[in-house]
């Protein structure tokens, strides 16, 4: 048979007690048990959209580029790179850090595209890896060869060019050169600003175009698994690469996705802080109704405290008995809580009913993702905050006295 003390025996006691057949619980108590339930929904549906939202808008920026890049320490953070030579064994060396999982060469060229009616400046990009954008393919498919491309559904609509089409791009160096190529799909990521820059192709039409060496390139790309350890493996690659030069005398040059686009990680750092005032109120709105709950429950059962009181129960006996009971009342609120909020969330994983305007929020519906770590840890401070706050309430049991109650209503 399962032990419990006296307190939390007669805690369960006041706490299910019968009256004329229903619950003795008053409808502030219920109203505390709703408030909690509500914080904790609000707090991990909040929680799972902001990390989801995050996550979504991380991988399609990624996407264009990566994580880290390496280019040639003269640079000048244009998409007309000066080029390096970097070996083999330099991209194994960075492949074998910790958290690593990609590395490639990439190859980009600024360019127009013009038709009879219309021109768009865009960064032609080579490229062999094509994951990101087999997922996100509207229509057609990816180039096989170096005389086709893949353009995004914005460039499509402002030049009016469909899948199949044949169109000019004209690169400025040296001299003006022109290339032909036949559009062989359409790709959307929801990131305006990138897609109405990026055209992708093969490698060896920017090697072409600049005249270079088979092992030349633009810089290499670097991917992580885990993009909390960013400025980590950032470090790592840095140290990799700081003291090396190429076979050209090339110094290497490291930097990261969020130096690269500091405007919209600036945004992102934003929801955190969001975030974090959210859960402060929602802890602020359960703690009240802690509160005021465990207040109701102890004026409830003033005459039994007088009884118990009188039959040589301490305070301390008395307080516990009421935390305990407190205890009970925040337990059942937080696991509604939980169930409610992550059923809500796994509703909208699963189905994408709320919508978002991707051309403001980079995304067509709310994205969801499940932090464990991050649940549990709101999970553990309600729970712990919420004793420590109903030690306040629980004290009044201190100023009640037999003589005084007895005749209580």
């Amino acid at each position: 048979m399962k032990y419990r003390t006296p307190q939390i025996w007669l805690a369960e006691r006041f706490y299910y007690a019968q009256k004329d057949g229903k619950q003795a619980s008053r409808p502030a108590v219920r109203v505390a048990l709703l408030g909690i339930v509500i914080g904790v929904v609000v707090m991990l549906v909040t929680l799972c959209v902001v990390v989801g939202f995050k996550q979504v808008i991380t991988n399609k920026i990624s996407g264009f580029g990566a994580h880290i890049q390496v280019v040639n320490f003269d640079n000048n953070n244009t998409y007309e790179l000066q080029p390096i030579v970097p070996s083999d064994s330099l991209l194994e060396l960075i492949k074998q850090l910790p958290h690593v999982t990609e590395v490639h060469r990439y190859y980009t060229k600024p360019g127009i595209i013009k038709t009879d009616n219309a021109f768009q400046g865009i960064v032609f990009k080579g490229t062999d890896y094509w994951d990101y954008f087999q997922a996100n393919l509207l229509a057609g498919r990816v180039p096989e060869k170096d005389q086709e491309v893949l353009i995004s559904h914005a460039v499509s609509r402002m030049l009016s060019i469909e899948v199949g089409d044949a169109i000019f791009c004209y690169f400025v160096g040296e001299q003006v050169r022109v290339r032909k190529f036949v559009v062989s799909g359409l790709y959307m990521t929801g990131l305006t600003e990138f897609d109405e820059l990026f055209v992708m192709g093969r490698p060896n039409v920017v090697k072409q175009l600049n005249l270079w060496r088979e092992n030349q390139c633009s810089g290499i790309d670097v991917m992580v698994d885990d993009f909390d350890r960013l400025e980590e493996v950032a470090d790592e690659v840095y140290f990799a690469t700081a003291n090396r030069f190429d076979e050209d005398d090339n110094a290497y040059y490291t930097q990261t996705i969020e130096q690269l686009n500091p405007q919209i990680f600036s945004w992102l750092d934003l929801l955190d802080m969001n975030v974090v005032i959210i859960i402060i109120l929602m802890l602020c709105v359960s703690s009240f109704n802690i509160i005021s709950g465990l207040i109701i429950m102890i004026l409830d059962s003033v005459q039994r405290i007088g009884i118990l009181k009188s039959l040589g129960a301490t305070n301390k006996f008395i307080r516990d008995i009421f935390l305990s009971q407190g205890m009970m009342l925040i337990f059942k609120g937080v696991i509604w809580g939980n169930v409610i909020g992550l059923l809500l969330c796994l509703l909208q994983y699963a189905t994408h009913m709320i919508p978002l305007d991707p051309v403001s929020y980079y995304v067509s519906y709310v994205p969801i993702s499940f932090p464990v770590g991050w649940i549990l840890g709101i999970n553990v401070i309600t729970l712990l905050l919420s004793w420590i706050i109903m030690l306040a309430p629980a004290s009044v049991v201190a100023n009640i006295y037999p003589s005084k109650v007895m005749h209580f209503e």
